[in-house]
């Protein structure tokens, strides 16, 4: 997978795990076509072929920057017509993030700005460095959030909160994105990632199967009445029962060792 790809790096580790890094630091790893191409690729395979990869990472090159949105040197020239058919292309790639049933991790290492923000938002959950700082700049350039800022913002942090960032596109810290619940933990630069790769080990020791359906439930779920989330619990659930993970945790369970599960 690597050795295509011009703006990522992509590797599996302990396994199971997919760690992806956005990796232009000479441009503060902004995107650009060719990287939404890339997680377009990457991520509508991995929707179709789950295959060994039970958890993602989604970390940034370098010390200082995560990623700094959409790369305006690329777009400096662009008439109306190539920026709306570039968007359309960011778009393609926040749904096949944000559409992965595989639990996706951010591990923010410096700034996200822009867009990066947005896909700090579209992830499952998100681990931050000390040192990272969040903005959504886009009104300052006299456009709106586009990768679904204005909804994936506010459902983190909430309408008012949202409102106040997106609408001032002033930056806030880590310790913000905290205590407003946009990220779940902070940690010292240096185990930023160990932090994150230890989660993701966790996840993919249990049956993937599972974690797939549970992540849908709480996801879908919320965006219905709560009547309705119940009745799609149940839908998810019951897609577990048949499954031979099931019998390999309820016999691991019972015999008093640890789980094998295989995905089927």
């Amino acid at each position: 997978m690597s050795d295509s790809l011009k703006t990522l790096i992509a590797e599996i580790h302990s396994e199971h795990i997919l760690l992806l890094t956005i990796n232009r630091p000479q441009f503060a790893n902004a995107f650009n076509t060719q990287m939404a191409r890339e997680l377009i690729d990457i991520f509508e395979d991995l929707a179709l072929h789950p295959k060994q990869v039970r958890a993602i990472i989604l970390t940034g090159a370098g010390k200082h920057s995560f990623c700094a949105g959409g790369d305006l040197k690329e777009r400096k020239e662009m008439s109306n017509e190539a920026w709306q058919a570039q968007h359309l292309v960011y778009e393609r790639m926040m749904r096949a993030i944000m559409g992965c049933p595989i639990p996706i991790i951010g591990a923010v290492n410096g700034a996200a700005f822009g867009g990066g923000c947005e896909l700090v938002a579209a992830m499952d959950f998100t681990y931050v460095s000390k040192t990272a700082k969040f903005a959504q700049t886009e009104v300052t350039l006299g456009i709106i959030p586009g990768a679904g800022g204005t909804q994936t913002l506010a459902r983190a942090v909430g309408e008012r909160r949202a409102k106040e960032l997106i609408l001032t596109g002033r930056v806030f810290n880590a310790q913000e994105a905290f205590e407003w619940g946009l990220a779940n933990q902070i940690f010292a630069p240096s185990d930023l990632l160990p932090a994150a790769l230890d989660t993701a080990k966790k996840i993919s020791a249990n049956a993937p199967i599972a974690v797939r359906q549970a992540k849908q439930a709480i996801h879908k779920g919320l965006q219905m009445s709560l009547m309705d989330g119940l009745a799609f619990e149940i839908e998810a659930y019951n897609r577990t029962v048949s499954t031979d993970d099931r019998r390999e945790g309820v016999a691991a369970f019972n015999e008093k060792r640890p789980a094998h599960f295989e995905g089927r």
